[in-house]
């Protein structure tokens, strides 16, 4: 049976005058966009060009919204309550459709971005109150989740639509989490060691953790960065190696 993998990465997360990555080159390789929502980095003017040109190449887009924290990028954990994250996730969605309806490219998908998607993964609190956000305002809108995470299992049981995701430059725990990246190796910056892990991966539909164990899951999309060095790079190098193995790299709508 022939494999096929989505190969994903967040965008728009520039803001203002700030840019953060490069978008255009990125939308070039990958088959699907995770587009900021303000909070985290992002804004109407960046959300929709974005979404404009993702549409012009042809790669489907979704929501990612994270924390209100533009100084951390969205990567340090802030206590809002459960209700409060629901509130957040709604709002962002609503401002990701909004814009890609704009743009003539609506949303299929939802993925939690930074500490708030590593939440959802080992927290089945944080993973219930975004799960319950993307069912109340669109039910029929993908989950993107980490593999081996609360939210994943969450989804399904609540009939959301599930896509498990892994990611191509980050270093795996023999738990399943992602490495924390004040931790060296966390994340992987050469692009053929990202690229020959993700072909493997994929192929044997198990993570490959830090210490080389193997950890069974489905695997129907993976994650670059965009915000790296070398993430063009990297994009580039674990496409061609996907399709060097074989598998064809594809959106998941």
């Amino acid at each position: 049976m022939a494999l096929s993998v989505d190969l994903n990465s967040d965008m728009a997360e520039g803001f203002g005058a700030y840019k953060m990555g490069d978008d255009a080159a990125m939308l070039s390789i990958v088959s699907s966009a995770n587009i900021a929502c303000g909070l985290h980095g992002g804004d109407p003017e960046i959300m929709a060009t974005t979404f404009a040109l993702a549409k012009e190449r042809g790669v489907a887009v979704g929501a990612h919204p994270g924390f209100p924290d533009l100084w951390g990028f969205g990567r340090r954990n802030i206590p809002f309550s459960a209700g409060e994250i629901e509130r957040l996730v709604a709002y962002q969605i609503g401002a990701a459709q909004a814009l890609s309806a704009y743009a003539g490219h609506p949303i299929t998908h939802v993925k939690a971005h930074g500490a708030l998607g590593n939440l959802t993964q080992q927290d089945e609190t944080v993973a219930r109150a975004v799960n319950n956000a993307i069912k109340a305002v669109d039910p029929t809108l993908i989950c993107l989740t980490i593999a081996l995470g609360h939210q994943e299992r969450q989804a399904r049981d609540m009939g959301l639509s599930v896509r498990s995701e892994i990611f191509a430059d980050r270093a795996y725990t023999d738990e399943g989490h992602l490495v924390h990246r004040s931790i060296a190796g966390a994340v992987i910056h050469d692009a053929a060691e990202a690229a020959a892990r993700t072909a493997r991966m994929v192929r044997d539909g198990a993570i490959e953790t830090i210490t080389g164990k193997r950890l069974e899951t489905p695997i129907e999309s993976i994650c670059v960065h965009s915000d790296t060095p070398s993430a063009v790079a990297i994009a580039r190098t674990v496409r061609d190696g996907l399709e060097a193995a074989g598998i064809t790299v594809r959106n998941f709508i």
